[in-house]
């Protein structure tokens, strides 16, 4: 029995996340399938370092799966993207340790989030960047970025549907957005996140760029652990898994 770890990236506009859901056409549901024609409908499951949600795209999301059958990794990579929709692709397949966890071993995780600021829309994008023809002032976002890194009890900014139970402190070793060709990228790292809390710190910022919250006052909505007091949840089209970290 060997143990596989796949790269993947993924267009998420037509699926209903990432996980497996009676009914709905899900990533896993399909990287599942095709599993299970090269195993000749053997079932075989997989473990993702995460989950996305509706709508969400990832640039380099990490499964593994273990297998009984001898075929070279190279050969894989062939195999799965042949039997795979053309919205998802195998990037890597690696012969890991039997001890490996696409989730648990994973140290870190970057996100990005991409905004496009030009007055009209463009149709042929919106499934990829979030639509926001506002004037932002990119300093004081720069400046809510510095106090976001760091240990923090997210829970204000996480979801109030969120299920997790135990602790919500997390790390983000990097918050920083960077002016793009047409708006903004906005880019976290961390050791992981709580359901919605990218989304979540991107509307708080875009409310900053606005004007309409102040960078200084986020270090009081830590410690006051209300959902209501931070900005909205911007829409999943925006946001990227960019890549999965883990020690060598």
């Amino acid at each position: 029995m060997a143990r596989l770890k796949c790269t993947m990236s993924y267009d998420g506009a037509h699926f209903s996340g990432y996980q497996i859901q009676f009914g709905k056409r899900t990533v896993q549901g399909e990287v599942e399938k095709a599993l299970a024609q090269i195993h000749k409908g053997r079932p075989i499951q997989t473990a993702a370092s995460g989950r996305t949600d509706k709508g969400v795209h990832a640039k380099s999301q990490v499964f593994h799966f273990d297998t009984s059958l001898e075929i070279p990794e190279p050969n894989w990579q062939k195999a799965l993207n042949s039997l795979l929709p053309d919205d998802i692709y195998i990037k890597c397949v690696e012969r890991v340790s039997d001890t490996f966890h696409a989730r648990f071993d994973a140290f870190a995780k970057e996100y990005r989030y991409f905004i496009r600021q030009e007055t009209e829309p463009d149709v042929f994008l919106r499934h990829y960047v979030y639509h926001f023809p506002y004037e932002l002032d990119l300093e004081a976002i720069k400046t809510a970025c510095r106090y976001l890194e760091g240990t923090h009890d997210f829970t204000t900014f996480s979801s109030a549907k969120a299920s997790v139970k135990g602790s919500r402190v997390r790390t983000l070793y990097q918050a920083r957005c960077e002016q793009t060709s047409d708006g903004l990228a906005f880019i976290f790292c961390g050791d992981g996140f709580l359901y919605h809390m990218v989304r979540i710190l991107v509307g708080h910022l875009l409310d900053i760029g606005r004007g309409e919250q102040i960078p200084s006052d986020i270090p009081e909505l830590f410690a006051k652990k209300d959902r209501r007091l931070a900005g909205a949840t911007v829409p999943p089209q925006g946001l990227y898994l960019w890549e999965v970290f883990y020690h060598e």
